[in-house]
């Protein structure tokens, strides 16, 4: 039978201390009333947790539009956390670390993964630079690429990782490709009560999990199914998640029923003399050339519609168009623009939109 939210896991443990449905309503007070402002959030979290609306509010980040609070159901978010125990093999008892805030979709997410599957979490203040004990081992975290970034020397204290909130670029995969820690990217949104689907970065095992070239792909969790729609872009039903199918504007290339590989957003698509091209994919293959954080982006062309542009938040870069490698002859950005920096969303994702519009200032 599957626990609903009141159904609070015996072995579940917050900062050290076994609490039941009842204890955590003290424990949402003491938090909201004497707590630090990371602690205030969890509290708020809590009261609303337990009371008596089936629903829980939460805010997106704000990466595709406008940040806006949506309402999702408690049960769906239960369902999601057991989705996610069932993949990574979570058990009563494991242990997790909490690093993110919990106002947004990820924070919420991993106490309700606590709450439900028994595990004994440890929350700590949502640094860029998490700081937590290098000599306690933690079986599960989730963290944004920058916390990964600034934490890489001390992730081999942590068996599961997974990153999410923003793509984790080539330098960074690099990095953890030496370590202990099992470290996936994911795929997902506040919609999709976090992750649907994971993707593995490190640590291949090709006898058991996936060569690195399938690594390339995101496998969903449990009980999702993903088809395409008439524009390429991925559509996901989760019954137990979602009560209506999502089309989202991300174009994928389907492998399997269960896999697939994400190419970009469609609202980024750069349409050059009738050619798609990606911005996505183009800053993959500029990652390993650029040390400064950028995006692709296009302008408009008299002759092909739309040309590739470069943005880079660095007003001394001096990188030439003709030392850029491993790009064809359209992909090969037409000007290159620089910023002192780039304007973010709320959750710390770079805005595009908001960006470009300093160029035409």
């Amino acid at each position: 039978m599957t626990p609903t939210y009141k159904n609070i896991h015996n072995r579940f443990k917050l900062n050290g201390t076994h609490y039941n449905f009842e204890d955590l309503k003290e424990v949402a007070y003491s938090f909201i009333k004497e707590g630090l402002d990371f602690e205030k959030q969890i509290g708020d979290f809590l009261n609303h947790w337990q009371d008596d609306s089936e629903l829980i509010d939460v805010k997106t980040s704000g990466s595709t539009g406008q940040p806006k609070t949506i309402s999702l159901s408690k049960q769906a978010m239960v369902n999601s956390a057991i989705a996610t125990g069932d993949y990574f093999g979570l058990e009563p008892g494991n242990t997790a670390l909490m690093c993110l805030p919990a106002n947004y979709i990820a924070g919420k997410m991993m106490l309700v993964r606590a709450l439900i599957l028994g595990l004994e979490i440890e929350v700590i203040e949502p640094k860029t630079n998490p700081i937590f004990d290098n000599e306690v081992h933690y079986d599960f975290c989730a963290m944004i690429p920058i916390q990964v970034q600034k934490a890489i020397q001390r992730l081999d204290h942590i068996n599961t990782l997974i990153i999410g909130g923003a793509s984790v670029n080539y330098q960074l995969k690099e990095k953890l490709q030496n370590l202990k820690v099992n470290a996936y990217e994911t795929y997902g949104m506040t919609e999709t009560i976090t992750h649907i689907a994971v993707k593995k970065l490190n640590n291949f095992n090709t006898d058991k999990d996936c060569s690195p070239v399938e690594a390339s792909y995101f496998e969903t969790l449990p009980n999702i199914k993903i088809s395409q729609n008439k524009s390429q872009c991925l559509v996901i039903v989760a019954p137990n998640i979602l009560e209506e199918t999502i089309e989202t504007n991300d174009v994928v290339k389907l492998h399997s029923a269960t896999s697939f590989e994400w190419l970009g957003r469609k609202d980024n698509v750069i349409n050059s003399g009738g050619v798609k091209l990606f911005p996505e994919q183009i800053e993959a293959k500029l990652q390993p050339q650029i040390a400064s954080r950028f995006f692709i982006s296009k302008e408009n062309n008299d002759k092909f519609g739309e040309h590739v542009i470069l943005v880079v938040e660095d007003k001394d870069f001096n990188l030439k168009l003709s030392d850029l490698k491993d790009l064809s002859k359209l992909e090969v950005p037409k000007n290159i623009y620089t910023v002192d920096k780039f304007i973010e969303t709320s959750s710390g994702k770079v805005n595009r939109g908001k960006t470009l519009q300093l160029l035409q200032k």
